[in-house]
């Protein structure tokens, strides 16, 4: 499944999907001053919006049977680093499967390999 066919935002975005199984998922974000705050630094929230399309596309995938969507309920974000230039990549890996959520965590690194942050979020099961 293409990260783009599964949610048109993450091409609005700028995503470039790399490759999505029920394992993990992982994404790509280019570093670009229209995604940026000041000092040219990529905004806090696209790196979170990279994260959610990572996250809720893994949730999606490790639905359980009878189920057809899934909504982030929570998220928690810890930033490390700033990006001022390259991109970023984020890999998403289920942490709980249950019956009425599904807790994913993300790493967000640059292009460099450093961690840029770490997303933890909640998605419901619908």
């Amino acid at each position: 499944m293409s990260l783009l066919d599964a949610m048109p935002f993450a091409g609005l975005l700028g995503v470039e999907g790399l490759d999505a199984s029920s394992d993990e998922v992982r994404a790509r974000l280019a570093w670009d001053e229209s995604r940026c705050t000041a000092g040219g630094i990529l905004h806090g929230g696209a790196l979170m919006a990279l994260a959610d399309c990572t996250g809720g596309l893994c949730a999606y995938l490790n639905l359980p049977e009878g189920a057809n969507a899934t909504a982030t309920i929570e998220s928690k974000s810890n930033f490390f680093r700033p990006v001022s230039s390259g991109h970023v990549e984020a890999v998403s890996h289920v942490l709980h499967k249950g019956r009425t959520t599904i807790v994913i965590e993300t790493d967000l690194r640059d292009a460099a390999g450093k961690h840029v942050a770490r997303v933890t979020q909640t998605q419901a099961i619908f």
